[in-house]
């Protein structure tokens, strides 16, 4: 038996899904090309290309539902390679600020939204599900954006990870809760309690079944010595894992996402966590595609254009709202202004997840035209993000020389004060100014890692002693007092860290951090406090050079040029 397709093609009922992915992946490559030639993130025309070709539209891909498997592989295949590089050490540092931020964005944006449903006459139940839908952002969005930037590593980036998993995290209660609202099988209020405990005791089971799999089994596959000369068998097993990860997820009703992500932390300790990552990422490549375009499926153009005035006023009521509220709670948990704005423009948007809140309360506790609503925002916000996600750390920045430039403004008027190394020294006394002025010669290191360390010793090897260490890991502060020079533990993106260290005596000042916005960020302070100070600073990639000259750099260091030149030397030592 064959069957006519949309596009009139004759195709075996078994061969309809492939034709579909097919026709989608087609559409996202000429859509996403197309995004690329006007310099914009091609999941704009991943999100274009499904809603183009999807039911509500020309209607040429009609099994939308086993698509949707191969979209939350992708999700999940996504959140498994990211985990092999978040290894355990790494998850830590995201500390209990990331924990924290999650819960109380949760519960603020959750309140929020329902008490704004409940004001236009939304009733209790409709509302509080509601609260729901916006609560959540999107994983797979966000991270592939910030993967894509090289900015996962930045501070904001890993808040933005930390609240993240919390969100894919209470996706569990809110599900259950939502069922609960629903009146659907879990429909005795009574249950609720008995759910969650049920699903959190199973993925707790889960979680320890992984902690033991991968400390106790799989190092033994690692030392065989087959395991060494056989590459595809890491790649074999990382592909299973994965899978495995998905698929007990799913059969216990928590997010596959977050249990594929865990299990990549897991597994990232292992010595072919990065191999295995890069020779995945074609998987994850085409699967994550599949994701987005997926997503657009859901998109009716029409019904948007129809009623833009209610898409538009909710897009910017949701975006702006959720910004707000996880920039005030990143501020009250202490981090700067900038930090936190960037954070929370990272995650305004509607996440993917919110659909299927939205599908649970459908015609039960939602009218049609609420739904078509959520899924017109979601769809409007996710087509926003990349925007966001790019503006982000310009933001972050204009935060943060705007507050710098208005604390130097104000301690200019104070009598006396006439550039901002006297600023920051007005309030000091005679012994104190006496002191800042002997330290006149001193080099400060902005971070102590590797690179840091480097530098440190070379100074030391020249019998230069006037060193200052600033950084905020302590062991990394241990190491240099080991080396018996001066440290001080904080944040250098901070201007009331660096005023602590009397920073405006520094005559060099070497910036080793690898990320760009907190580089940007300690040149502006630097060159506010110190402004004769010579600047040294490392930049990761080329493009990221101009960026840093133009912030205010002395001398750029680009490793990808350090990388060649000591390639080349290497190469031409063999020739000889």
């Amino acid at each position: 038996m064959v069957i006519i397709t949309p596009i009139g093609v004759y195709v075996e009922p078994a061969w309809i899904v492939i034709l579909d992915i097919l026709i989608l992946l087609t559409a996202a490559l000429v859509l996403g090309t197309a995004a690329g030639q006007i310099r914009q993130s091609a999941i704009l025309g991943y999100l274009l290309a499904g809603m183009i070709v999807g039911p509500n539209c020309l209607g040429w891909v009609g099994s939308t539902e086993k698509v949707e498997v191969f979209a939350e592989l992708g999700v999940a295949l996504l959140l498994f390679t990211i985990g092999l590089e978040f290894s355990i050490h790494r998850l830590r540092r995201l500390g209990s600020v990331a924990l924290i931020g999650g819960l109380l964005q949760v519960i603020f944006t959750l309140l929020a939204a329902m008490s704004v449903a409940i004001v236009f006459g939304l009733g209790l139940r409709s509302s509080i599900v509601l609260g729901a839908i916006v609560a959540l952002s999107s994983t797979a969005c966000v991270l592939r954006l910030l993967v894509d930037r090289a900015a996962l590593d930045s501070v904001y980036g890993r808040y933005a990870l930390g609240i993240l998993l919390f969100q894919d995290t209470a996706v569990i209660p809110l599900v259950l809760v939502t069922a609960v609202l629903s009146g659907s099988e879990h429909s005795g209020a009574e249950n609720i309690g008995e759910n969650i405990f049920l699903t959190v005791t199973i993925g707790v089971t889960l979680i320890a079944i992984f902690f033991l799999m991968f400390n106790f089994v799989i190092p033994k596959l690692f030392n065989l010595r087959n395991w060494v000369k056989n590459r595809d068998l890491p790649i074999l097993l990382a592909i299973v894992v994965a899978l495995g990860a998905v698929m007990a997820a799913h059969k216990i009703g928590i997010s596959p996402a977050m249990a594929a992500f865990v299990a990549g932390v897991l597994l990232g300790g292992s010595p072919f966590a990065i191999q295995m990552r890069a020779d995945v990422s074609s998987v994850r490549t085409l699967l994550v595609t599949i994701f987005f375009a997926s997503i657009g499926l859901l998109g009716d153009p029409r019904w948007i254009v129809g009623h833009w005035g209610h898409v538009t006023g909710a897009v910017l009521a949701i975006m702006m709202g959720k910004a707000i509220i996880i920039l005030g709670i990143l501020r009250l948990l202490g981090l700067t202004q900038g930090l936190a704005m960037a954070t929370g423009l990272c995650l305004a948007q509607v996440g993917e997840f919110s659909f299927v809140l939205a599908s649970m309360a459908r015609d039960r506790i939602i009218s049609e035209h609420v739904f078509n609503l959520i899924i017109s925002v979601m769809i409007v916000t996710l087509f926003l993000t990349p925007f966001l996600v790019t503006v982000a750390p310009h933001a972050a920045h204009w935060l943060e020389v705007g507050r710098m430039r208005r604390r130097v403004r104000r301690r200019r008027d104070i009598p006396g004060n006439s550039s901002p190394v006297e600023a920051v020294a007005v309030t000091a006394s005679g012994d104190e100014l006496d002191e800042a002025g002997d330290q006149k010669g001193k080099i400060y290191i902005m971070g102590f890692g590797p690179a840091g360390q480097r530098v440190a010793h070379a100074l030391l090897d020249q019998h230069l002693k006037q060193i200052v260490v600033i950084d905020l890991n302590q062991r990394n502060i241990a190491l240099a007092k080991g080396l018996g020079v001066e440290v001080q533990l904080g944040d250098a993106t901070q201007r009331e860290v660096l005023e602590h260290t009397q920073i405006h005596g520094a005559d060099v000042i070497v910036v080793t951090v690898p990320d760009p916005n907190a580089s940007r960020l300690i040149i502006h302070h630097c060159r506010f406090l110190a402004p004769m100070a010579r600047i040294i600073v490392r930049a990761r990639y080329h493009v990221m050079r101009w960026e840093l000259q133009l912030a205010g750099a002395t001398e750029v260091v680009d490793e990808e040029d350090q990388v060649g030149l000591r390639l080349a030397a290497e190469a031409r030592k063999h020739l000889r």
